[in-house]
């Protein structure tokens, strides 16, 4: 249990540390955070405070779905807007090209394995990801019918709010499937059989 703990956690951490990374290699970020940051400049708020106040209102879509929110889910919502807002400020604005793409390509694969970690912890899936498993569930719409629609729909409305989309957004798309894919079983929690007891053989 102590060993799952602290891979959530890291991995929550890790991911909001991606999420600086996308945004301060200022190439583009993935599709949620391209909604995240067009409310946070609309609105006058950290990056941070609008992916925690997101995560709390994607939760209430649960409700009819009669999907419940594991210590993962909730830490999820609360671990990557802090992680993300805290790391922002270590992270400086960088002008030379070369280590903006080594930012973006590094926040990509940070991103993968924090997912990987995340999910392999098995304490319940993020907000967004239990809502399109829920969708799924109730409508029996495909899970890639689901995911697209919900990821294209953030998306251009992050835009039309001032998100920052670019060439990272495409290259996000493109490769952390992949990429998690190839991650997740790193730290997949596997359950501990425990043997049974044979008795003893009476002669």
């Amino acid at each position: 249990m102590l060993r799952r703990l602290v891979q959530l956690y890291v991995g929550l951490g890790l991911y909001g540390l991606s999420t600086a990374m996308f945004i301060r290699s200022d190439l583009g970020v993935d599709p949620w955070d391209v909604f995240h940051l067009g409310v946070a400049i609309q609105l006058g708020m950290s990056i941070g405070t609008v992916i925690i106040l997101t995560g709390a209102a994607v939760l209430l879509f649960w409700v009819p779905l009669r999907q419940w929110p594991g210590l993962g889910t909730i830490s999820n919502v609360i671990c990557i807007g802090l992680a993300a807002d805290a790391t922002m400020v270590l992270i400086p604005e960088l002008t030379s090209l070369p280590l903006r793409i080594a930012l973006l390509v590094a926040g990509i694969v940070v991103n993968a394995i924090a997912t990987g970690m995340y999910i392999g912890a098995g304490f319940g899936p993020g907000p967004r990801d239990g809502l399109m498993t829920g969708i799924h569930a109730r409508l029996g719409w495909s899970i890639r019918s689901v995911r697209t629609s919900i990821e294209v729909s953030v998306l251009l409305i992050g835009i039309m709010l001032g998100g920052s989309f670019g060439v990272g957004t495409v290259l996000y798309a493109l490769t952390i499937g992949p990429l998690i894919q190839i991650c997740l079983p790193w730290f997949r929690q596997k359950p501990q059989v425990q043997k049974i007891p044979q008795p003893e053989q009476v002669v």
